[in-house]
């Protein structure tokens, strides 16, 4: 029996076979590998799809994040708040800039950073270290941006938006990444636009701040050689940008068959003893991920696993909770719980309708 994996980038590639091989020999016959016309029309044509006045690209979605913060005047001695439910990017990249992360409990539903916490920490805490907020669109739900930010503008903290798994998402007809000054995304392969190896980007619409960035991933070369500031070398190089641009060219269609099946699965395991997804009333979520919670999920896991319907557990283990970052005077007990709890069933464009019945009939044969 073929197995049907959580994330399965191989099968979205080969939809787009043709093109993407197009793709590759038109840049292997310019002759220009490292920022060139392919960076630049993806850049342009990314901007133009989320809505912001300019994008840099990347060599990855943590260096994104890592210089989005930095650009905006985060660095050593400074604290930067976001949430322990996420990959540990997130906080590597806050560490990278000498800062320390700051975290927040989520709601107990959408398991995103819980806005009405972050008010509470900031009026009761009050630390003038403090001096940014990184929200996490997790499992392709938005945080409650237009509430974030009024938050964050009374508290006079930059927001960099953490969009790594939210291509797509949005509230009423604005994209997750189009909230903040800056915001970081990721290209990984599993990513719902993801090229065929690293590569990520910072969107924004203040020029000043991404002038600030094109100098950073690039030795702080305005003009080669000359550094105007200690930057780095990450760089997206031109074969990755001509895949995302044929990957960005179906991106509506394929967020639009995770809806499809995320529907399905709402549709048929409402009346299993699972905590099925939430999503709050004015967002629509581009299905990254499809995560159910219960206690007894690695019993539901391994019985799947032996019908060969392979699962994820995005993310066992909490940041605050792991031996880099461990903090024992941090309690977030909802995010404990969710860690505890979730489970990831299969979703992405590549799935056949036969494949999404054989996980609802496997799931639904454990609890009968």
């Amino acid at each position: 029996m073929q197995k049907i994996l959580p994330a399965d980038p191989k099968a979205t590639y080969l939809a787009a076979q043709a093109e993407i091989e197009a793709a590759i020999a038109r840049v292997l016959q310019s002759g220009h590998y490292i920022l060139g016309p392919e960076v630049t029309a993806f850049e342009k044509e990314f901007s133009a799809w989320l809505g912001v006045g300019e994008t840099v690209t990347v060599a990855n979605g943590t260096d994104a994040l890592e210089l989005a913060l930095h650009a905006a005047g985060i660095g050593p001695g400074d604290k930067v708040i976001t949430v322990a439910n996420t990959v540990t990017a997130t906080v590597a990249a806050i560490h990278a800039t000498g800062a320390k992360a700051v975290f927040v409990d989520v709601e107990p539903g959408t398991m995103l950073l819980d806005v009405t916490a972050l008010e509470t920490m900031l009026t009761t805490i009050r630390d003038p270290k403090i001096k940014a907020v990184v929200p996490v669109h997790l499992f392709g739900q938005m945080v409650d941006m237009p509430r974030l930010m009024e938050v964050a503008a009374a508290h006079h903290l930059v927001v960099v938006e953490d969009c790594a798994q939210a291509h797509g998402a949005s509230i009423g007809q604005r994209k997750a990444g189009a909230w903040g000054p800056l915001a970081a995304f990721s290209f990984y392969p599993t990513k719902n636009l993801g090229a065929l190896g690293d590569g990520g980007a910072i969107g924004g619409s203040d020029p000043a701040l991404l002038e600030k960035i094109r100098l950073l991933r690039q030795y702080g070369w305005r003009k080669r050689y000359v550094s105007e500031l200690p930057g780095r070398n990450s760089r997206l190089d031109e074969l990755q940008a001509a895949i995302l641009r044929v990957r960005l060219g179906r991106l509506e269609a394929e967020n639009g068959r995770r809806d499809e099946i995320a529907k399905r699965y709402l549709a048929a395991l409402k009346k299993l003893p699972v905590k099925l997804p939430v999503v709050a009333d004015g967002r629509t979520p581009c299905w990254h991920q499809f995560v159910i919670r219960l206690e007894r999920r690695e019993e539901l896991k391994t019985h799947l696993e032996k019908k060969n319907i392979l699962c994820g557990v995005l993310y066992p283990v909490p940041v605050h909770r792991q031996p880099a970052y461990h903090d024992v005077t941090v309690a977030l007990p909802h995010t404990e719980q969710a860690c505890a709890e979730v489970l990831s069933l299969p979703l992405h464009p590549g799935l056949t309708d036969e494949d999404v019945a054989r996980v609802i009939s496997d799931t639904q044969a454990f609890f009968a």
